[in-house]
């Protein structure tokens, strides 16, 4: 089930509770798309501190050794070392199965802060969602689905063809496009960008759509010029619409592993992020990289990709993707 608030909402459009049954298959979906990290990481973690009847120092290095090989980082990991190691000293912890409860539960608190979903207010018509990232990121993708979610969620959708660099990513959009029935505003491969994004936002102000969501060309972020044009491409908007961007969503590929965080970080620095969707969760050991990303950049995760499916992006959700890394138990009511 895909959640998208709305911040002023009549008590006849509120969302039906998920039932339990469709909670269990989200939550087997998120399990299996994790597998790969699982296998690699928590497993390993699991079997580490679970299998040592001497709680230590050596159980304390390999579970370190563990979680920088997940693409954890040294901060994070630190981080999550030094309060098992408090609470060893001071005998906190009676067994192995205590470590493992404090170390997932800390590892949900580090996420938590970061679990923020994508607010679509009343005020702002239409809300416009600025979504950028590299080649390759499941960018486009991402757009698909999310614009189908918002979709059934009864926002009005526009979609705008930014990316014009690639003629692939026009016919991408508008297919999703037509198949979804959500107009899409493009123009010819090689336009100028900031152009096609504006004539998209003067249309969706006319039509009074909800939400436009606006692609634009892969680039990386050692590319001045293309960071340069994003910096315009806010700029223009701002002619329609002062407050606009209202959301500003980098997509990470987290099979890069500590590149994610790289560019996430030189993206944030060049242009304000204000929300992170994390793609290929299910193709990758490397999904602890998602750890690094929370301690280092506390920018909103708004969703996670774990596969192909609509309902595999989702809402990112931090208890929900600590029990599935570690396969704990379906997410309680």
């Amino acid at each position: 089930m895909f959640n998208i608030l709305r911040r002023k909402k009549t008590a006849t459009a509120e969302t039906e509770p998920t039932p339990p049954s469709e909670k269990k298959g989200l939550f087997a979906r998120l399990a299996q798309g994790l597998a790969k990290t699982r296998t690699r990481f928590t497993t390993g973690i699991a079997n580490l501190i679970l299998g040592k009847k001497t709680l230590d120092n050596d159980l304390l290095d390999l579970i370190e050794t563990q979680l920088l090989s997940a693409d954890v980082g040294v901060e994070a990991t630190q981080q999550l070392i030094q309060h098992l190691t408090q609470k060893l000293a001071r005998k906190e912890l009676s067994d192995s199965a205590a470590v493992l409860h404090c170390l997932q539960e800390d590892m949900k608190n580090m996420l938590h802060p970061c679990q923020v979903t994508l607010a679509i207010p009343d005020d702002k018509k239409p809300f416009v969602i600025l979504v950028v990232g590299i080649n390759g990121s499941g960018k486009t993708t991402t757009i698909g689905k999310l614009a189908k979610s918002l979709q059934a969620a009864d926002e009005t959708v526009m979609l705008a063809a930014g990316d014009t660099f690639r003629a692939a990513a026009i016919e991408q959009l508008q297919v999703w496009g037509e198949r979804n029935k959500i107009p899409v505003v493009s123009q010819q491969p090689g336009a100028d960008t900031a152009a096609v994004i504006y004539d998209a936002l003067e249309s969706a102000k006319a039509r009074e759509i909800d939400v436009l969501i606006a692609d634009t060309a892969g680039r990386l972020h050692t590319q001045t010029n293309l960071m340069d044009e994003l910096k315009k491409v806010k700029r223009v908007m701002t002619k329609l619409d002062p407050s606009a961007p209202h959301e500003t969503l980098l997509v990470l590929d987290a099979s890069i592993g500590q590149n994610a965080l790289t560019q996430a970080k030189q993206f944030h620095d060049a242009i304000g992020i204000t929300g992170l969707a994390l793609t290929k969760l299910d193709g990758t050991a490397k999904g602890g990289i998602i750890f690094a990303i929370a301690k280092q950049l506390h920018i909103p995760i708004r969703y996670i990709g774990v596969g192909e499916g609509i309902d595999d992006l989702r809402p990112f959700n931090a208890d929900e993707f600590v029990n599935a890394l570690f396969e704990m138990a379906e997410p309680h009511d």
